[in-house]
């Protein structure tokens, strides 16, 4: 007898094959049942006659073979007393073989009617399936260690074993910063993929863009495991990770494909006046490891869009020292070090990629106003606020996993960081676009961040507890939001509650 837990597992796999099998066929831009039957009504019609002949020809083929056996086994000759040599009586089929026959005839005729019945749905409707449909796949995950779980999830995403998104994004969101278009404000922060394997996977899933990182010189393993602890009720994860990762060489080999296959994609289908991506050499990713070489910097992320944008990342708390590069003095010399070297290289007409730094949540009044003024003097492009905390909040202060050294992420982080954000955009005036990060876990947390002075934002601990799913449905919130209050775009709603 197996097992439940054991049965419930496996048809999780088997329904997660047929989920990738489909958004497969739905990325292909064919439709998922155009291999099974066609989409008419009378297709509907042939699954349903299969499936009962199916079931009906297993039940008469059993009558048979058994009116056949008795003949044979009971017929004996009337002029003689020697009986004719019998075939060994065969054993009887029981009663639990003939339910699975008529398990499996209903079964496949579920599976052919259902995939006659999805060619006849639209494109938009059958991707809403497929999203909704990895609700059911996600808390297997659950059950793993976290960052086995992680591993998975990247892995997956890199090989295109998730939803494709084919909906067009609600125009409301979409915005302009930094003179590139993003089709809506969400994006994923650093920590899930590190070193680049899943980006177009990512971006697929519907991301408005995809921060990559963090990203050090040298391959290094990180800090002892466990390093990852999760607090589900909380919605809270505690991570002590310590910049694991390939290292700069290997990011920019990925980046650098990626870069060129869509840059080929870009040319193919646009005229030759259109707006294209960075070539590559000096203009390329790989640009971000020179500057590492260069001054030395130890860590920094990568924001993957249309074109790259680079990120200083001097918040993690799971590195000594490291948050002392947010001191004034530090910082300036930092950035100035980091705007000169890229300066010095060669970019093609839009210039050298915007340079945003990311700073802590766990911040002094002063020690926000002296970032706020590097930022204006330096012209830094963006800040992201925030990285995760140090602090445990009381929301998570009786769950003994609080008790773990590392940074604190998700909803017990969503008031600090939003003040933070307020703070900061009211320092700098709203004159230096913010990336709103820390707890978004609805289209309602991320207006909220729009409304505290955030251009973008971006969410991580949520996307590992929600899973795919998650990603439309804060869209199409935020776009109610916005709808709601009257603004007709993104950008009259940044800082509204800054005003």
């Amino acid at each position: 007898m197996i097992d439940p837990k054991v049965s419930f597992f496996l048809l999780e796999l088997l329904f997660f094959f047929f989920l990738q099998l489909g958004s497969s066929f739905c990325r292909q831009g064919k439709r998922v049942s155009s291999f099974l039957l066609p989409a008419t009504l009378s297709s509907r019609k042939m699954a349903t006659r299969a499936a009962l002949k199916f079931v009906r020809e297993c039940s008469v083929y059993r009558k048979v073979k058994s009116n056949n056996i008795s003949k044979h086994s009971f017929s004996t000759s009337s002029s003689t007393t020697t009986h004719t040599p019998q075939p060994p009586f065969p054993k009887k089929v029981t009663q639990l073989s003939k339910k699975g026959r008529l398990f499996t005839g209903v079964a496949v005729g579920l599976l052919i009617g259902g995939g006659a019945y999805a060619s006849t749905v639209d494109e938009a409707t059958f991707c809403g399936w497929l999203f909704s449909a990895t609700k059911l796949v996600n808390p297997f995950f659950a059950f793993l260690d976290p960052e086995v779980a992680h591993r998975l999830a990247v892995s997956a995403a890199a090989r295109g074993w998730v939803p494709i998104e084919k909906r067009p994004d609600p125009t409301i969101l979409e915005l302009e910063v930094w003179g590139r278009r993003f089709t809506n404000p969400l994006g994923l922060s650093a920590g899930f993929d590190k070193n680049a394997e899943a980006v177009e996977g990512l971006l697929g899933l519907g991301f408005g863009f995809v921060e990559v990182g963090s990203v050090t010189p040298v391959p290094q393993e990180g800090n002892p495991k466990p390093r990852i602890f999760r607090l589900p009720k909380e919605g809270a994860i505690i991570n002590r990770c310590g910049f694991n990762g390939e290292g700069i060489v290997a990011v920019a080999k990925r980046l650098g494909a990626q870069h060129g296959k869509r840059k080929l994609e870009t040319s193919s289908t646009s005229s030759p006046n259109g707006d294209e991506v960075i070539n590559g050499g000096k203009a390329g990713p790989e640009s971000l490891g020179l500057i590492l070489e260069r001054i030395r910097l130890l860590y920094a992320d990568l924001i993957v869009h249309t074109n790259h944008l680079q990120v200083i990342n001097i918040s993690s708390p799971n590195t000594p020292g490291l948050r002392q590069l947010q001191g004034r003095k530090q910082l300036k010399d930092l950035v100035k070090k980091v705007q000169a070297a890229r300066d010095e290289m060669q970019w093609g007409e839009e210039g050298p990629p915007p340079l945003l730094v990311k700073i802590a949540p766990d911040l002094s009044k002063q020690d926000l106003e002296d970032i706020a003024a590097v930022a204006l003097d330096l012209r830094i492009d963006g800040l992201i606020i925030s990285n995760t905390t140090i602090q445990r909040p009381d929301s998570v202060c009786n769950n003994p996993v609080a008790e773990e050294t590392g940074g604190l992420s998700g909803k017990p982080l969503f008031s600090l960081s939003t003040d933070i954000l307020k703070d900061m955009y009211v320092l700098t005036k709203g004159k230096i676009p913010l990336i709103g990060c820390g707890g978004v876990g609805s289209g309602e947390d991320a207006y909220k961040k729009i409304r505290a002075g955030a251009t973008l934002v971006q969410l991580y601990t949520a996307f590992a507890y929600g899973g795919p799913a998650l990603i439309p449905k804060i869209k199409a919130e935020l776009a109610q939001c916005l709808e709601r209050d009257g603004y007709q775009s993104i950008h009259e709603a940044v800082g509204a509650d800054c005003r």
